[in-house]
């Protein structure tokens, strides 16, 4: 007994080292994440806070991707696209969609327009890094569910010409331009005939196409049409969870093929079977590892879908997103990497896109 006792302050000694070690490390990675923060571009290509900033009464405590959340996050820039409900397919319910979805537009803008000195629209990729110099907030306006276009393409220019520089084509039901991934009708088998001319609408204009929530064939029919790369704002790996929302391996190769990007989203829904308590963020950065590993580096990137569905344990809005930067360091990614992870890669293709329309 004498002999035991003997040990036990050398082995809380050691305990103790070890514990001082492993706080230090972490210390280390996070002041090496700070500063990786300060010199990259960070993108989040999708959330559904837009509609919550404009209501008539807003709590920003419970607001995901606020702006006060995004610069606590060290997030420069971030996708504020008009989240739009499936209707019905009738010129009375596609005419009142495209009203309203033009006044939550405007709206959006209004609220970003009046707070100059925290934030701007950011219609290129220029914009997004000449704010990040000014130090301000980039909001990059688009469309989830491109619904509200109806089968005008006159509605594409207005759209863009209020700011959308992305257009998720669907959500989770078929609509006049494609079919949806979620609960598929298969009424077109893919893009339709007004879909494939929206594409190439798009593609004239300069607006990103985003692939999230289409069918499989409906992404192929993009990647066969599109003059510019073409992405998935907000999804995950199906190999990982095989959710209807998420992409094969194939349908991951072939958007990297083509110089597109997956941006890889947060829920539980698209990360895993596990229950709430039992996913974080090493689970969303398994699939991201995942990307890396089967096409490179150079296609991954996030999309959060906060205010929409996004978020997880230890990432339960955008001030904790320097977290993801903190577990990547942790498992190996050099700062290069994480430059294309948080930004590079979607500034890449933002420009391709305004370069396959000049």
């Amino acid at each position: 007994m004498k002999r035991v006792l003997s040990f036990l302050p050398a082995l809380l000694l050691l305990l103790a080292l070890g514990f001082t070690a492993q706080t230090d490390d972490e210390a280390a990675l996070r002041k090496r994440a700070q500063k990786l923060h300060d010199r990259i571009i960070s993108i989040d290509t999708h959330t559904d806070t837009a509609l919550e900033l404009i209501r008539d009464s807003v709590d920003l405590k419970k607001v995901q991707a606020d702006f006060a959340k995004l610069r606590e996050g060290r997030v420069d820039c971030c996708f504020y696209p008009i989240f739009v409900d499936q209707g019905p397919l009738d010129d009375a319910s596609r005419q009142q969609a495209y009203e309203d979805t033009r006044a939550k537009m405007q709206a959006i803008r209004a609220y970003v327009e009046a707070r100059p000195k925290e934030a701007r629209i950011a219609l290129t990729a220029n914009d997004i890094v000449r704010n990040k110099k000014r130090h301000k907030l980039s909001l990059v306006m688009g469309i989830e569910n491109g619904y509200p276009i109806g089968r005008d393409l006159a509605r594409v220019r207005d759209f863009y010409d209020l700011g959308t520089r992305i257009i998720t084509l669907c959500h989770n039901y078929d609509n006049d331009i494609c079919d949806a991934s979620r609960y598929p009708e298969k009424t077109w088998g893919g893009l339709s005939p007004f879909g494939r001319e929206l594409v190439r609408e798009m593609n004239r204009l300069g607006i990103i196409v985003d692939c999230s929530h289409a069918s499989t064939q409906t992404l192929y029919d993009c990647l066969a049409i599109s003059t510019a790369p073409v992405i998935c704002s907000h999804s995950c790996v199906y190999a990982i969870k095989d959710h209807p929302r998420n992409l094969t391996d194939d349908e991951i190769r072939a958007i990297a093929a083509k110089g597109g990007v997956i941006q890889v989203t947060t829920g539980r829904w698209a990360l895993s079977w596990l229950q709430h308590a039992q996913v974080n963020v090493g689970t969303f950065c398994d699939h991201v590892e995942y990307i890396r590993n089967l096409v490179g580096v150079e296609y991954v990137g996030i999309g959060t879908d906060f205010d929409g569905g996004g978020g997880m344990n230890g990432l339960e809005d955008a001030s904790k997103m320097k977290d993801i930067t903190v577990e990547l360091l942790r498992r190996g990614w050099t700062d290069r990497e994480l430059e294309l992870f948080w930004g590079g890669n979607f500034l890449r293709v933002m420009r391709a896109v305004e370069n396959a329309k000049k």
